[in-house]
């Protein structure tokens, strides 16, 4: 119990600092793509920040299964971040950094009980077409036949994939850029159905809310009713009694 508790201390004190590694690893992420032509000096400050993120939320992966009062079941139920944190390590791609350090966040994001599932969906749509602008413009902007060539470019085609509405004018050429246009459609068809949902159960709340309080209404008069007949009958036998006498 004691080692659980400190899990979920380490866990609220951590959270807010990780969010904010995350926010600077999005701008390391984007200034070079955003300024290829940037000094060497800054892409290479940018990638070292990307790492930097990375190791923070190794550490604190390594920290929460040290803390964890039962360790086997901890990475099965955390397999996702334990393959966030390994992904990286396969290939030293700014791309598979940029994929594990979303699931990071979006893990310890549904952690977080104090955000709400607006919150969370607004930010996840927020930052996958952020990201997806930015990795299909880094993977299709000197590509051949590319017609991806400007952030405003990557940022509509995001946005069209996402809502799945796909109007052709833009899309991409190469391997990777198909790939991360399937995981954006999937993405908007998941937070689609999120939303949805939420909105669903929203008016289901409500009905059931209106369903009770009819529900009471209708208890509250048949309960009257009976009352006005009980005084009725005790008006008609005291009326009784007084013509007797």
């Amino acid at each position: 119990m004691q080692q659980h508790s400190a899990q979920l201390r380490w866990e609220h004190h951590t959270q807010r600092p990780l969010f904010g590694l995350a926010l600077a690893f999005a701008v390391a992420y984007a200034v070079p793509i955003v300024r290829p032509d940037a000094d060497r000096d800054v892409v290479e400050l940018c990638t070292v920040v990307e790492w930097v993120v990375w190791a923070a939320f190794a550490l604190d992966y390594g920290v929460r299964l040290a803390l964890a009062p039962h360790r086997r079941a901890f990475i099965r139920t955390h397999w996702l971040d334990l393959g966030a944190v390994l992904l990286p390590m396969f290939q030293p791609m700014r791309l598979l950094r940029l994929v594990s350090t979303l699931l990071l966040v979006g893990q310890r994001a549904r952690m977080a009980s104090q955000i709400r599932l607006t919150t969370y969906v607004v930010g996840a749509v927020v930052g996958l077409l952020m990201f997806g602008s930015l990795a299909v413009l880094s993977v299709e902007r000197d590509s051949p036949h590319g017609n991806i060539r400007t952030l405003g470019d990557a940022v509509w085609w995001s946005f069209t994939t996402m809502t799945t509405v796909g109007y052709g004018d833009h899309a991409p050429t190469t391997g990777l850029g198909r790939m991360l246009a399937v995981g954006l459609m999937l993405s908007g068809i998941a937070l689609l159905g999120v939303v949805t949902a939420n909105i669903a159960a929203w008016f289901i709340a409500r009905f059931e809310k209106d369903d009770v309080e009819e529900r009471r209404q209708t208890e509250a008069i048949r309960e009257l009713t009976e009352e006005v007949r009980a005084l009725r009958g005790e008006l008609a036998e005291l009326k009784g009694t007084r013509v007797e006498r």
